[in-house]
């Protein structure tokens, strides 16, 4: 249903990143998701490994619901921001939400050579296991071809400006943290191209 790629970097003087992702195949659509666990190194991972590994063990349920499970798993730690979205292949739609600075666009295949970023998500102040702001999920159509690329804090703003997205998602995603990447916070890009069902089903 899509092909895609990850970049990521960590801030320099550490070996590991607290910037995750999750990609997960369902039935009818997949699940995406970039995490940033706060702070740097080990414990910023953790609350991030734990973040996924909510995500991951309950997919089938709604956006909303993810990010509450979240919140609640993750109080008293340090806590993460996140965008997590859902894009359901049997009505070509995308819906998404965010907490925190985890950016996403949406580039549809018909906006030229460089794309046209038509769609952002809407991000929401706040913390996941601290301070959890009222969630809305906001939607889109998605017709096949088009681009969606998400990218942590790390990455300077104006990222999806000099992209070409003709190229595959991972030269999409090694452009952007080769020419975007802050060096001053650990940094993710997850770069996906929409493919509908196979066979249109």
């Amino acid at each position: 249903m899509i092909d895609w790629c990850v970049a990521a970097r960590p801030i320099s003087g550490q070996t590991v990143s607290g910037d995750l992702h999750l990609v997960k195949a369902l039935d009818t659509g997949v699940l995406l998701a970039v995490v940033d666990g706060v702070g740097h190194g080990n414990e910023a991972t953790d609350v991030a490994e734990t973040a996924v590994d909510v995500l991951e063990k309950n997919a089938g349920e709604g956006i909303v619901h993810l990010v509450w499970s979240c919140h609640q798993a993750l109080e008293n730690t340090r806590g993460v921001v996140l965008t997590v979205a859902y894009l359901d292949a049997l009505n070509n739609t995308i819906s998404w939400v965010g907490v925190g600075n985890v950016e996403g666009r949406l580039l549809r295949r018909n906006g030229g050579i460089r794309g046209h970023a038509v769609e952002s998500v809407l991000l929401r102040g706040g913390l996941v296991g601290y301070r959890l702001p009222p969630l809305y999920v906001s939607s889109a159509p998605l017709c096949v071809g088009d681009l969606l690329v998400f990218a942590t804090d790390g990455i300077a703003p104006g990222f999806e400006s000099d992209l070409y997205i003709a190229q595959s998602p991972g030269r999409i995603a090694d452009s952007i943290l080769n020419r975007h990447f802050k060096g001053t916070d650990d940094a993710l890009v997850l770069v996906a191209r929409y493919l509908g069902l196979p066979n249109g089903r």
